[in-house]
């Protein structure tokens, strides 16, 4: 890698830093390509982001951002889980590592707040963005769903009445 590609890299790394919400820090302790893949799709589907970057080049681009603290965690072979969503790179990363043992959570950050491996599986355990988006719209449509069947539930009585004199007289 030239000199180019590292400045390239570093620039990358910073806008990323730059643009988002949450940094989950995991160390590789041998993952096969496969199960590599496997992480970096699941990201992907969730909307984060997986990347293996050196760590003198990740120090270089973390400097003079709100990510600066987890410069500590940068040692041995790490990789960087980022997404936008608060909570989807940490949920991820923490339901791989659960299943393999080859990758562990070193710990991250959430703007200027350092979490610990603790504190990112705390952070993995609550309500991803588009669920509390689905919890949300689901408690605004319930109370129109029961509007609307105490309003249709009298006139449903009634035709029901009409319908059994109906039947009465036929009979």
């Amino acid at each position: 890698m030239d000199r180019a590609q590292k400045s390239e890299l570093v620039a990358e790394l910073k806008q990323v830093f730059n643009e988002t919400s949450v940094v989950v820090i995991t160390r590789n302790l041998g993952l096969t390509v496969a199960q590599s893949t496997d992480l970096r799709n699941r990201m992907r589907n969730a909307g984060a982001r997986y990347k293996v970057a050196k760590n003198t080049l990740a120090l270089i681009a973390v400097e003079g951002t709100t990510y600066a603290p987890i410069s500590d965690m940068l040692t041995g072979p790490t990789a960087l889980a980022t997404s936008t969503d608060p909570v989807a790179a940490a949920k991820v990363a923490v339901e791989f590592a659960k299943t393999n043992d080859r990758l562990e959570i070193v710990g991250g950050a959430m703007g200027e707040t350092l979490l610990d491996v603790n504190g990112v599986k705390a952070l993995a355990e609550l309500p991803s963005l588009d669920e509390l988006r689905a919890k949300i719209v689901g408690l605004v449509q319930a109370p129109a769903t029961k509007i609307a069947q105490l309003v249709n539930a009298p006139a449903a009585k009634l035709a029901r009445v009409v319908g059994a004199y109906a039947n009465k007289e036929a009979a």
